[in-house]
């Protein structure tokens, strides 16, 4: 029987958030630490004892053991080490359960083993977790007990940021601060902070795990390296948005319940384009707890599909072919007294302050567009980008024929004396209610698309951590409101300033405003008329974090430093060859260990069948030695396509690390999977399936 229950009575259950540090702390410790969040100074040993006191007895009450600085390291996954409360047992033989203010605010967890791209030796092990108090501690309930997670962030002994939550929490603070210096020349003296906020919609793949685990593919790379096309896949679109299957829709229940109880307010979901493919979107809020609930969306998926015997796939392609999955980042930037510098309101023609923002963000995008297209690259958006299922590798603004019209009237005539109103729908049903539409359409195909109040940046591949496309938006922005408030500090006349700049920076930076169709051959050509960037992979697109204007501007904010830069560089180089040298290894084995003895099982079973008819009655034996003629052809090209991957594979584990070794499996160990897979693919649609080693698309995207 189905439990029902209200989903007010379980939000934030298991979170120790504002409301429950209001009714356990003191009046004023509560005030001291609200205090120390807002205005980001250190968190007292007094007060940290009192907060970590309560917080360890509201987590016991939960029937937490143990409890863990819970990370996020540059290996795309989060991170923890669990320690017990139990301090050293007592004379009468029982322990205290214990947690200092010191083990709340500082971890120490062995950093030898993570990415750190050189920052970091082997043997220099020492790093540290350092409590984010913006961003809530929680507790998780699962079948190894209730463990309370303290969110955190991770640094090496030295202090380089060696995750992604470091960088972003320094990119919220500079652009906090210009934010505030920018609005206080255009007369807001009311406003104190600034901060961006997010909503980040998953999308992901749900197959049978029965079918998961006898798929080595799926089960080293997380996507399919073999596979043949069904004769129905996503092409009549009955999928998306369709009818919620019962086994779905039971586990998306229980997804939201445990999301619920967490803080995470999962609002959406509904299927996807491809068959399998469903999302779940999240509530917008503060942008450092917006990745961090993203992380805890996507480890919910993969535990809840366990309990169902389900498998989650969060890689970008799963299946060739078929739609793959990203994570629309939706980012706006509000004030603590609630200014969404997003909102055009009713007339943006009229709306300087607006204008400005707007037009500083263009700036910013096309200043940095390559910088951009990096913070989305990944070996498995290398699918997904530019395949006409994803906004294009090419990095444009889509603004809508509102605003488009608004900054031709500035960049024509140096003035804008009106704005595109909103208009009624006509339906032609008089029985259908009267509602304005919006003022401007949406563009799917535009990779960094304004949506009313906010802009949605569409690039972001579906199993990567959502922290660096935030933190490059946010300093990408901070820089641009930094070089306008130089600039109007310096005027005589600031409000003919403003008009001047917003003028200044819409001509300047039109080129990177596209409203078309970014799926046409005729934008790629126009894109390139324009002189935008063409990023189409991961390893060209890495350069962009060590080009010298990207030094100088996290530099210059203090988001990250060379050091750190070139380290994330190596690092997502080393990522690139490791990943794609494991699925290279893994096509091996599954042609050599499955693919080419199930195929010659079969065509001794043809042969022998055809020797048996031959020898019974002489009868006409064309089609099946024709079909035996075939199947050994394309089993000849197996092999031939198997020893030049295994050929180039070794190749490439003998090459030395970074940009030379990542080009290589790019450019060979890539090129030659490719071939391999083509032969394979056509031997699946010539087999007995009953032949076949492994689950086909149809079983996996159809039989759930």
């Amino acid at each position: 029987m189905n439990e029902y229950f209200n989903v007010a009575d379980i939000f934030g259950d298991n979170v120790f958030n504002d409301q429950m540090m209001q009714e356990r702390l003191p009046k004023k410790i509560y005030r001291k630490l609200k205090e120390t969040i807002r205005e980001g100074r250190d968190l007292d040993p007094d007060t940290a004892d009192v907060v970590e006191h309560e917080m360890k007895d509201w987590a016991i009450e939960k029937g937490a053991t143990h409890f863990t600085h819970w990370f996020q390291p540059l290996t795309g996954v989060t991170a923890e080490k669990h320690d017990s409360f139990i301090s050293a047992p007592m004379e009468n033989g029982k322990v205290l359960m214990t947690f200092s203010g010191k083990e709340l605010i500082k971890g120490e967890p062995d950093a030898s083993s993570f990415p750190s791209g050189g920052l970091r030796a082997t043997f220099e092990a020492r790093g540290y977790t350092a409590w984010d108090p913006t961003s809530p501690a929680f507790v998780r309930q699962d079948a190894a007990g209730a463990t309370l997670c303290i969110p955190t962030a991770f640094c090496s002994f030295t202090g380089e940021a060696l995750d992604q939550k470091t960088p972003l929490l320094r990119s919220m603070e500079a652009l906090s601060k210009q934010t505030i210096r920018l609005l206080r020349l255009l007369g807001n003296t009311t406003s104190k902070k600034a901060v961006p906020c997010v909503g980040i919609e998953q999308e992901y793949f749900l197959i049978d795990r029965n079918d998961f685990l006898v798929r080595k593919d799926l089960v080293y790379t997380g996507r399919t390296l073999v596979g043949a096309m069904p004769p129905k896949g996503q092409e009549m679109d009955d999928h998306y948005f369709g009818a919620i299957r019962e086994r779905i829709g039971a586990f998306m229940r229980d997804v939201n319940t445990e999301l619920w109880k967490l803080g995470v307010a999962a609002k959406t979901q509904h299927n996807e384009a491809a068959p399998g493919q469903h999302e779940l979107a999240p509530i917008y809020t503060q942008v450092n707890v917006a990745v961090d609930h993203n992380q805890m969306i996507m480890e919910t998926l993969k535990k809840v599909a366990y309990r169902h015997n389900l498998q989650c796939l969060l890689h970008e392609k799963p299946f060739a072919g078929v739609n793959g999955s990203g994570k629309h980042d939706n980012w706006s930037l509000v004030t603590d007294d609630g200014i969404n510098l997003l909102d055009p309101g009713k007339t943006p023609h009229e709306n300087v302050q607006f204008l400005l923002v707007l037009c500083c963000i263009l700036k910013a995008v096309d200043v940095h567009a390559d910088l951009l297209r990096e913070s989305a690259a990944d070996v498995g958006n290398d699918h997904r980008l530019g395949a006409d299922e994803a906004p294009p590798a090419i990095i444009s603004v889509y603004l809508g024929e509102q605003l488009q019209d608004v900054l031709s009237q500035l960049i024509s005539t140096g003035f804008a004396t009106h704005s595109i109103g909103e208009k009624k729908l006509e339906t032609g049903v008089k029985t259908l209610p009267e509602f304005l539409k919006d003022a401007a359409d949406r563009n799917r195909t535009s990779p960094f698309a304004f949506t009313g109040n906010k802009f949605e940046f569409r690039m972001v591949g579906s199993e990567d951590s959502a922290g660096e496309p935030n933190t490059v938006i946010n300093t990408i922005v901070a820089e641009a409101f930094s070089d306008a408030a130089e600039e109007l500090e310096k005027a005589e006349n600031v409000d003919l300033a403003v008009h001047d700049l917003i003028k200044r920076y819409a001509a300047e930076h039109q080129r990177i405003v596209f409203n078309g169709n970014g799926y046409s051959q005729e934008w790629v050509e126009e894109a390139e008329r324009r002189g935008l960037p063409h990023i189409k992979n991961m390893v060209d697109a890495i350069p962009a974090l060590t080009h010298e204007k990207t030094i100088r501007l996290f530099e210059r904010f203090g988001v990250l430093t060379r050091a750190e830069l070139v380290s994330r560089a190596e690092i997502e180089y080393e990522i690139y060859a490791k990943k794609l040298n494991i699925e290279a290894k893994t096509l091996i084995d599954i042609t050599k260990k499955q693919i080419i003895p199930s195929v010659i099982r079969y065509t001794t079973v043809l042969a022998e069948s055809i020797n048996q008819v031959r020898a019974a009655c002489e009868a006409d034996v064309s089609t099946q030695s024709q079909m035996l003629l075939e199947v050994s052809d394309l089993l000849a090209k197996t092999r031939l396509g198997l020893s030049k991957l295994e050929q180039a594979q070794g190749e490439g584990v003998k090459m030395q690390g970074g940009r030379e070794r990542a080009v290589y499996y790019r450019d060979n160990v890539r090129e030659v999977m490719g071939e391999l897979r083509i032969s394979v693919d056509k031997l699946e649609m010539l087999l007995d399936k009953e032949m076949w080693p492994m689950p086909s698309y149809g079983d996996m995207l159809f039989e759930v």
